[in-house]
């Protein structure tokens, strides 16, 4: 069953129901039966915040909650490398019952620095490739979590359904985060099976994101954004040129189109985050372990339509529908 609503923020999202189910164990078990979780993020934008927010809302589901019989102790990057090594050592040294990293840098500084304390993972697109776990169904070590891989198959179709005479579409993303290049990759190869020219442009910091944003819009048709963190964390900036050239941009989570994208069918991160915080209290509760318990993606994909950017783009929002 399809249900489309109208959100306050200017947002139209058609929510359809995907899954797989899985869960994770601690031996760190204090007297009073209190747990402690060490969170590292990478850096601070939509998308990774409503990960963290979600995933206390799955640890209070599971039974877990902060102030009462849960500590959190929380560190954020800031998208530092210095920052996460310190950080992970820190977190590691205080002896947690679990470890949770928000975005493949953090999840990988995480396991650098343990072993064997049990570590969940959100925000990552492919732990075999970062070498988190050794598959997806047997994860084999301290490690399991959710993916944040998105149908980008999908979100290309609904990109040339927006701009369906289109003959370059950009797509625009980080080539450091390694996460970013497997999406961007899989959308190239999806464009030009299609029979679309492509432009990919990248930017190293969100410093550059809005030269970067400014040179592909002039040369396309329409853009395709990954979840990336570099172009999330500046996902305004990108908003405002695509006002201003006029450019439709897809994008890959429905954080980055409330911040400034056109469209998306993707993930909701606050979504995801819960579905890890579920994870983490089966683990904290001793019924799972990360070695033997399969990584999760999300149990629902939205299409979502920012409709103050249709408007100024002169797109119905109406006519902008899911992918089959």
């Amino acid at each position: 069953m399809k249900m489309k609503k109208w959100i306050t923020t200017g947002l139209l999202a058609t929510t359809l129901g995907l899954g797989l189910a899985a869960c994770g164990n601690t031996n760190n078990a204090t007297e009073d039966g209190k747990k402690t979780v060490g969170i590292l993020q990478l850096v601070e934008h939509g998308s990774l915040d409503a990960a963290y927010e979600g995933f206390k809302e799955g640890l209070a589901e599971g039974g877990y909650k902060e102030g009462e019989n849960l500590t959190l102790e929380y560190q954020n990057a800031q998208n530092s490398q210095d920052n996460l090594k310190s950080m992970s050592e820190k977190l590691v040294k205080n002896s947690p019952d679990l470890l949770l990293g928000i975005a493949t840098p953090a999840a990988v500084s995480l396991a650098n620095e343990t072993t064997d304390i049990p570590i969940v993972v959100t925000a990552v697109t492919d732990l075999v490739e970062a070498k988190l776990a050794e598959s997806n169904e047997a994860p084999g070590r301290n490690i399991t979590g959710t993916s944040d891989m998105v149908p980008i198959d999908k979100q290309i179709q609904l990109l040339l359904s927006i701009v369906p005479d289109a003959k370059t579409i950009g797509i625009m993303y980080n080539a450091g985060e390694a996460n970013s290049k497997i999406q961007a990759d899989l959308a190239e190869k999806a464009l030009k099976d299609a029979g679309v020219d492509v432009k990919v442009l990248t930017a190293n910091t969100t410093n550059d994101v809005q030269q970067v944003t400014t040179s592909l819009a002039k040369d396309v048709d329409g853009i395709y954004v990954p979840t990336d963190n570099t172009f999330a964390s500046a996902a305004a900036v990108v908003g405002e040129v695509a006002k201003e050239t006029k450019t439709p941009i897809v994008a890959g989570s429905v954080e980055q189109v409330e911040d400034g994208a056109l469209a998306t069918f993707g993930i909701d991160y606050k979504s995801l985050g819960k579905q890890t915080g579920e994870l983490a209290a089966k683990i904290l509760d001793g019924d799972e372990k990360p070695a033997t318990t399969p990584v999760e993606t999300a149990n629902k994909l939205e299409l979502v339509v920012n409709q103050k950017m249709a408007t100024a783009l002169g797109i119905d929002p109406e006519s902008i529908v899911a992918p089959e």
